[in-house]
């Protein structure tokens, strides 16, 4: 993995992050209380910066993976 690559993916996941909370936010807002659970419940670690810190993000290339698997047929 290249540094563009890492910091494309590292964008999307702080993209993720804040949709997370800005969507925890408005059910909230809406009085929608049950909803914000379960959904909080649903992304819970990615809610935590505790546990944001240290959550692996794994992923892969899909050429990459396609041609091993070919591979190994």
């Amino acid at each position: 993995m290249n540094n563009v690559d890492a910091l494309r993916i590292s964008q999307q996941r702080d993209d993720v992050c804040e949709w997370i909370v800005d969507r925890f936010r408005l059910l909230i807002q809406e009085e929608r209380v049950d909803d914000a659970l379960a959904f909080a419940d649903e992304w819970f670690e990615w809610m935590d910066p505790e546990n944001y810190i240290n959550e692996e993000t794994l992923f892969y290339a899909e050429d990459e993976l396609q041609e091993l698997y070919e591979s190994l047929q």
